[in-house]
């Protein structure tokens, strides 16, 4: 697994929601395309409550109000492509992975400020690569 995060959150020509993530080194980027209303709920989640919770802020708030932890979310898998999400939501010894679009796991992830991490194999069949990378692959 590789950590990424949020390099950007915008929209295409046809206004359908992309997310962006980045390596570290920004170095490979992950593009996802999403809906309109999920690109607008990531490009709030790192804001504060509203006067009425969106709706991962309200899961963020149940999640912590029962006693769980929600320590991560990946993405797992591209099939079809259709990227698979999960959630690692702890409790004491009680680790319980839940299956997730990842604009919501993503959404959740940047409201409890926790890691979001991207499975190998997908970013060999889905990642772009910078300028740099591509070079540098050239040369060796």
């Amino acid at each position: 697994m590789v950590e990424m995060f949020i390099f950007k959150v915008g929209f295409d020509a046809n206004k359908r929601g992309v997310i962006i993530l980045a390596d570290a080194q920004e170095e490979r980027f992950l593009p996802i395309v999403v809906g309109p209303f999920e690109a607008h709920a990531i490009a709030l989640a790192g804001q504060t409550i509203r006067d009425r919770p969106l709706t991962h802020q309200l899961t963020n708030s149940i999640i912590t109000t029962l006693g769980y932890k929600l320590e991560k979310m990946e993405i797992i898998k591209l099939e079809d492509q259709v990227f698979y999400a999960l959630l690692h939501v702890r409790n004491g010894e009680a680790l319980f992975k839940i299956d997730a679009r990842p604009s919501d796991a993503i959404a959740l992830a940047l409201g409890a400020d926790v890691p979001i991490h991207v499975a190998e194999d997908v970013l060999d069949q889905a990642a772009v690569l910078s300028e740099e990378a591509v070079q540098q692959e050239k040369d060796e």
